[in-house]
């Protein structure tokens, strides 16, 4: 979530610092944690994104690498739970704080060819870090157009599924089937609101379009905890009961603003009736300047948009 967001307004960048339940070695217990979540998979959670780790007889795959700050801490967790090689990257999105990490992360891993592990993201995503002034050897050479792509590794099939105009356009999820695990980038976290990234063509229907794609891949355990076990972009491990949640506030929030807007009131309008209110207490995040009046904004530009088109 490097939030390079709607420059033109009053939304700015914003970094998240995560912490999770420890279960790894002594050296990375600074920062970097390794949480087991089910299956092939663990979550590494320290390194700004929390970052999925799938291990298995093929080797290892890696989704997102985190911030470029923390790259080398990010490969000794990887290395203490294994030391397969790694194969694979895949990207959720171009935001630094879940691909800084590329570069250190690929060069320490080898393909069967022996080239460096492969980064693999939707095409929006390589086009969006070719503009950007970031070493060839961080890119996702290795893209894809469709909404779809899917492939076997460590006896599990893995999906990647694009959804577009959500937080950019260039977000995926990853579905690894066998562990019963999915993998969301910043679609959805529990740390704060959606971030609609206007700039790199976000928008509020995207996520709500991914949020409920999320809950018809996972399915909960007895009385809804468990289950299908979710990875957040920030924040906690999570089940299909906390996609629940945060689908419906985004859907209410969106469609109170949405009303008020057909209404014809102003932007400044719509912030002064605090359509977010019964939601700030969960979602407003004081230690970030991604705020509630953010959010709104965002959801009001990108609906008034639409209705002109």
């Amino acid at each position: 979530m490097n939030h390079a967001l709607l420059r033109s307004s009053s939304l700015i960048p914003a970094i998240v610092l995560l912490l999770g339940a420890p279960v790894t070695s002594q050296a990375q217990q600074d920062r970097i944690h390794a949480t087991h979540v089910q299956g092939n998979v663990y979550m590494l959670s320290g390194a700004e994104a929390n970052i999925a780790v799938q291990i298995g007889d093929d080797g290892i795959l890696v989704v997102d690498t985190g911030s470029r700050e923390t790259g080398g801490e990010v490969l000794s967790a990887i290395r203490a739970l294994s030391d397969k090689p790694i194969r694979w990257i895949i990207n959720t999105q171009a935001d630094a704080d879940h691909t800084g990490g590329n570069e250190t992360i690929s060069q320490a891993g080898l393909t069967v060819n022996g080239n460096p592990a492969a980064i693999v993201a939707h095409e929006n995503v390589l086009a969006r870090m070719s503009l950007e002034d970031r070493a060839v050897t961080e890119w996702p050479l290795n893209s894809f157009f469709e909404s779809q792509r899917d492939f076997y590794f460590n006896g599990e099939a893995v999906f990647l599924y694009h959804i577009p105009k959500a937080h950019t356009d260039g977000d995926i999820m990853v579905y690894f089937r066998g562990s019963d695990v999915l993998v969301t980038g910043d679609l959805f976290v529990t740390t704060h609101y959606p971030v609609v990234d206007l700039e790199m063509d976000g928008g509020i229907d995207g996520f709500l379009e991914g949020l409920n794609l999320a809950l018809d891949i996972t399915v909960p355990a007895y009385l809804q905890e468990g289950g299908t076990y979710v990875i957040p972009g920030h924040g906690r491990l999570s089940d299909e009961a906390d996609v629940v949640s945060y689908r419906d506030m985004v859907f209410f929030v969106r469609d109170r603003i949405q009303h008020m807007l057909e209404q014809g009131m102003t932007l400044n309008q719509v912030l002064r009736s605090e359509p977010s209110l019964d939601y700030d207490l969960r979602y407003n995040n004081d230690d970030i300047p991604w705020t509630s009046e953010m959010f709104i904004e965002a959801i009001y530009l990108d609906l008034a948009q639409k209705a002109n088109n």
